[in-house]
């Protein structure tokens, strides 16, 4: 089991070029993805996407991705010439307006603003992409360490908290039968005592009729069945090594559908307060899978 929060780093680095890849994810219902880098990695974004979404299904994922360069870089200058040209003109100009020698050189054209534009060339991004995804893998390898542990303190409380569950549909199962000779017995005692005034012993069918009613109208041995069926897929399910935060989540809603049923058909005071224990523990166990992936 692996929980959806967490945070890791992981870094690349040679004499030339140093990456720092930094991961946090947090609760979300799916894969949300966020990338922030450098604008001249841009090209990556996609490969950066599409390899943490195959380690990471679920989560909002944000990525902080940092590039620093140590050696020599590439350079490169360029004349803008029709610049030149227009200063060049413009001296001229003004050598003829004050009657004075032109003494411009090149060298003094080269001094211009903007006559000589020195640019940096950038690296291939596709020759940088083996070294950024070092770092992205060693960030999601420590993330995926985070999340296994919280996920396994997870598990253990989901666990036990399953088995405190189970305990409570014991105690349903076995206070079933006691309702309805209790209601057998409340109802012979009214009938009886309704029937006191006129001498007249209670009718045994009709006493057995209204009981068989009332078994069918409060009978939730299905739904008994179905909550046991639930709270075993719900451990089975908590086993496996796959994504299961959403099917948890789907049975987590049948195993409180199935006990609001209980609660309604039961009419019974002990049970209703057997339910009231079961909600609890539910809403505690649907807070914890919310941070499953």
């Amino acid at each position: 089991m692996k929980s959806m929060t967490g945070f890791g780093r992981g870094e690349y680095l040679d004499q030339n070029l140093r990456f720092i890849a930094e991961i946090k994810a947090v609760n979300h219902r799916y894969n949300e993805i966020v990338v922030r880098m450098p604008k001249n990695l841009g090209a990556l974004e996609d490969k950066i996407r599409r390899r943490v979404s195959n380690m990471l299904v679920r989560g909002r994922i944000d990525i902080f991705i940092t590039m620093d360069q140590y050696g020599l870089k590439k350079h490169s200058v360029r004349v803008d010439k029709e610049l030149a040209i227009a200063y060049h003109n413009a001296m001229r100009e003004l050598a003829s307006l004050f009657s004075s020698p032109m003494n411009d050189s090149v060298y003094h054209i080269a001094k211009y603003p903007d006559v000589l534009k020195v640019e940096e060339e950038e690296e291939d991004s596709s020759a940088l992409w083996p070294k950024l995804c070092q770092a992205v893998d060693a960030a999601v390898a420590n993330l995926m360490q985070m999340r296994l542990a919280e996920g396994s303190n997870i598990e253990k409380d989901l666990l036990a908290r399953i088995d405190k569950l189970k305990l409570q549909v014991e105690a349903i199962e076995r206070r079933a039968p006691q309702i309805l000779d209790e209601y057998g017995a409340r109802l012979l005692n009214r009938m009886r005592e309704l029937l006191a005034s006129v001498g007249t012993e209670p009718d045994e069918s009709r006493l057995l009729q209204e009981t068989a009613l009332f078994a069918d109208r409060t009978n939730f041995t299905e739904e008994l069945v179905r909550l046991r069926s639930h709270l075993d897929q719900f451990w089975a399910t908590l086993l496996t090594d796959e994504a299961i935060g959403r099917k948890l989540d789907f049975i987590v809603q049948e195993i409180n559908r199935e006990t609001n049923t209980i609660a309604s058909k039961a009419n019974d005071f002990s049970i209703a307060n057997l339910v009231i224990e079961i909600k609890s523990e539910i809403e505690k166990v649907r807070e914890q899978i919310q941070n499953i992936e």
